[in-house]
């Protein structure tokens, strides 16, 4: 795909095209914003489906999270409700997006990657790989693809075997025959087991809390209401699918019954050939998977200097507190896909607001 530079001038950025950068691109369009013109979407991918495009091929829908449409998707005629579950997610993903982009016209600025955010007046300055944008509002929705976390562990450093985050998975038969520890609690953990299955020598799971395969309607609504907690406190922020338990499909429940999906407490220490277990007995493994979450992507945002002495960034309702064009969409409580969408309506409100606000009027406005 073609290179699409961005403008050296708009009133609003928003950094990524996800399913947050997506949702508020839309409310953008339809409150009068031109795309292109007056807000410019700069997305790092060199394909359209965020975070989606650059996951293995062997992962289908049926074994997500349910993936919520964006807003104005059925009016277009697409849905992820009766999407293809035989062809792999990041295809599907991939797909849809792309034609919601094309048919809303979105002209998306990709690949493109954003290394700082700046102030810059009563606004912006946002410097990529394709030069400088001056802006009046920042609209973040960079998610966390790119930062997966690893949990410290004393010797891990000396691991002789092979050691990968979620974001670097490909394919079981790149662990053929095998002994592979997966470490993680979550949905990526439970596929890369079941992947894995008769293909790696043996597989152990290891997670830190005891796991839960259950459909919880309260589950998300914990989870999200934690999230929004850390975010206004300034606190780093929890996994909103820790707090959601696992699905209760057939194929994770017949995995439970059959010894697959059976999680052992954490271990306490890793060695050259393997891991140390809380009895001190030794376990040999050939290849450790870190499926433990992620951290939101918000190396570029350093230079405005958000973190708190807690550690996060203090948000509350999308807005970053400490600067009033800055948004944070798909940040906390946002992070799900239904989270994104139902955010990225009050944020597009909220930019709509500080353009019109006597701040922003001091800035010459782009226009048409």
């Amino acid at each position: 795909m073609d290179v699409v530079t961005p403008p050296r001038r708009t009133d609003v950025v928003i950094i990524g095209a996800g399913q947050a950068g997506l949702s508020v691109a839309w409310h953008l369009r339809r409150a009068g914003l031109e795309p292109g013109v007056d807000f410019v979407l700069l997305d790092r991918g060199p394909d359209a489906g965020g975070a989606w495009q650059f996951r293995w091929e062997a992962l289908r829908l049926d074994d997500t999270h349910k993936v919520d449409d964006l807003p104005g998707m059925r009016r277009l005629g697409l849905s992820f409700a009766d999407a293809d579950t035989e062809r792999p997610a990041r295809d599907v993903v991939r797909d849809h997006y792309r034609r919601y982009e094309d048919e809303l016209d979105l002209r998306v600025a990709r690949p493109v990657r954003v290394s700082g955010v700046h102030e810059h007046g009563e606004g912006f300055r946002v410097v990529t790989d394709h030069g400088e944008v001056t802006t009046r509002v920042v609209v973040n929705a960079s998610g966390t693809w790119a930062r997966p976390f690893i949990p410290y562990f004393a010797g891990a450093a000396d691991f002789q075997g092979v050691q990968i985050t979620t974001p670097e998975y490909r394919a079981a038969e790149d662990f053929a025959g095998e002994r592979v520890l997966v470490v993680g609690g979550g949905t990526s953990a439970v596929g890369f087991l079941r992947e894995l299955e008769g293909v790696a020598g043996d597989t152990i799971w290891a997670t830190r809390r005891p796991v839960t395969f259950e459909d919880d309607p309260e589950g998300p609504i914990r989870a999200v209401r934690a999230a929004d907690q850390a975010a206004r406190s300034g606190r780093p922020l929890p996994s909103i699918v820790s707090g959601t338990g696992l699905p209760a499909t057939p194929a994770n429940l017949a995995a439970r019954e059959r010894g697959l999906l059976v999680a052992r407490p954490m271990f306490t220490a890793i060695e050259p050939h393997g891991v140390r277990w809380e009895d001190g007995s030794f376990e040999a493994v050939d290849a450790i998977i870190w499926a433990t979450g992620f951290r939101a992507e918000l190396t570029h945002l350093a230079p405005l200097r958000l973190r708190e002495p807690g550690g996060g960034v203090w948000v509350e309702d999308g807005r970053a507190v400490r600067y009033p064009g800055l948004f944070m969409a798909g940040y906390g409580p946002q992070a799900s896909t239904i989270g994104a969408n139902r955010a990225g309506r009050a944020i597009a409100r909220q930019v709509m607001a500080a353009l019109r606000s006597p701040a922003f009027a001091r800035a010459e406005p782009v226009g048409r």
